[in-house]
């Protein structure tokens, strides 16, 4: 493609070089660029792009996208306003549209991101069609599946995987849209056929100055959306966003179950085996079994029986999905075992999902519920007193330990944790190793108790400085029940 087509409809505020050159690829990683490549100059938050020109060159580059005078007269310079906004838009027209020639479903909000595209990518296959996912735990383009490094890719990669999903064949794209994503523009261009929200508790407010700028970055979603949006407004920050955005020509849907919604859930049963409810859209009722315990998991089932009306999907292609579906790695995971202690692992590493799966342990459990949790390191700090306060309160005991420390000392998130933590009550311990932490509370458990280790999930590695390192709550976990 001509560099030319690839700029087109950007702001251009200069241009030094020829526009009449051949691009072949677009890189914002100075180490990937290859022959007739397009560099674009990202100022991060701890790298300038800029400063790798030179190297750019070296690696084939023949065009820069900047947001700085360059005198030189080697290679072609576009000076923009924005680079990383307008790196949305020149990778959209490289890959030709990508989001509008198939269907594209974003899903937002704190919790439940993972777990709504994972249900969509099991019942859209069902009907017989391809369906990419893009989220935290993986990518895949409808042949291929990679690990996912963040929630949401940037521009470039991001418009780079739905070209190669319609490539494959995929006629629908279930994704989760980060906040990070949609404040740094990584999804700008993208035009998603239904936009889904499920709710909003404090999290990465070390990035988002407060909880009103992390929900108007969630808010931006829904005014991308061409076909329809689906709103939980038992959530306050839901709330807020229904009704800024019902009135827009895009058909807004609302579920819930304590307030009046378009999707309800009504007469909830929440067993060890799973939940089963009263389902009620605006065309029929049903009842719903889906075999993942916990009353989070009404609500990310109504986000998906909303977003597949919306998609004209027939209920009992859904209905049967659901019942047969085999829930998310690392979301309530339960370790099998013949000791009679129920070991569950979790992704909870915000204080409401913490506060979300205790409960839902709590209602089938037959004894006592041991928590096993850390929180991260380099992250938001708030969060760690008041998830110390809730597995204190809801867990009869509870094992505070390393997470994912990163470059902050895991004695200093664990001092934080104690902050929020009553130190007059003799239910909790600290235990720095998580391998250690994850080995006294096996050790410990009891027939019929429940045994929780949250924050890792699907992760299997602990970051500790800048290095990963191989650590699987699951194997630990294993190990262990196998020499009780």
């Amino acid at each position: 493609m001509l560099l030319r087509e690839v700029i087109d409809g950007l702001e251009i505020l200069d241009t030094k070089g020829s526009l009449d050159i051949q691009i072949d690829n677009i890189q914002y990683d100075s180490r990937k660029v290859k022959d007739n490549g397009l560099f674009v100059c990202i100022k991060g938050f701890t790298v300038d792009g800029h400063k790798f020109i030179d190297k750019a060159i070296e690696n084939g580059a023949k065009a820069f996208l900047v947001e700085e005078d360059i005198n030189r007269d080697d290679a072609t310079f576009i000076k923009v306003k924005d680079t990383r906004e307008d790196m949305a838009k020149i990778a959209d027209n490289f890959y030709n549209h990508p989001s509008q020639r198939f269907d594209v479903i974003g899903v937002t909000g704190t919790n439940g991101k993972t777990s709504i595209t994972t249900f969509l990518n099991e019942i859209l296959r069902l009907d017989k069609n391809k369906v990419g996912l893009i989220g935290t735990i993986k990518i895949f383009d409808g042949d291929n599946e990679v690990e996912s490094n963040s929630t949401t890719p940037e521009s470039v990669d991001l418009q780079g995987y739905f070209n190669q999903m319609i490539e494959n064949g995929c006629k629908y794209c279930a994704m989760e849209v980060s906040s990070h994503a949609l404040a740094l523009n990584r999804v700008a261009q993208t035009k998603y056929k239904v936009g889904v929200f499920t709710n909003l508790t404090p999290d990465h407010l070390d990035f988002h100055k407060d909880l009103e700028d992390y929900r108007k970055a969630k808010e931006k979603l829904f005014y991308m959306t061409t076909n329809a949006n689906i709103i939980n407004i038992d959530d306050n920050g839901g709330k807020i966003i229904y009704n800024n955005v019902k009135n827009l020509d895009t058909k807004c849907y609302s579920y819930g179950i304590d307030n009046e919604a378009d999707f309800m859930a009504k007469n909830i049963k929440i067993e060890a085996r799973g939940v089963s409810y009263r389902l009620i859209t605006p065309t029929y009722e049903t009842d719903i079994f889906v075999p993942v315990p916990g009353k989070f998991t009404v609500y990310n089932t109504l986000a998906v029986i909303a977003t597949c009306y919306a998609l004209g999907i027939d209920k009992d292609v859904v209905i049967n999905g659901l019942k047969n579906t085999g829930g998310v790695a690392g979301r309530f995971e339960a370790i099998s075992n013949d000791t009679g202690i129920s070991v569950i692992v979790d992704y909870a590493h915000t204080p409401d999902a913490l506060e979300n799966v205790i409960k839902t342990a709590r209602e089938f459990a037959k004894n006592r519920i041991i928590t096993v949790f850390g929180c991260g390191g380099d992250r938001d700090t708030t969060k760690r007193p008041l998830m110390g306060e809730i597995v204190q309160k809801y867990s009869d005991i509870c094992i505070v330990t390393s997470d994912n420390p990163r470059t902050e000392d895991p004695e200093l998130i664990i001092k934080d944790i104690l902050e929020g933590l009553d130190k007059n009550k003799e239910n909790y311990k600290v235990v720095i190793d998580r391998k250690e932490a994850i080995k006294e509370a096996i050790e410990m458990a009891q027939k019929d108790d429940v045994i929780l280790i949250a924050g890792k999930g699907h992760e299997n590695y602990q970051i500790i400085g800048k290095v990963k390192h191989h650590f699987d709550d699951k194997e630990i976990a294993n190990e262990y029940l196998h020499k009780k």
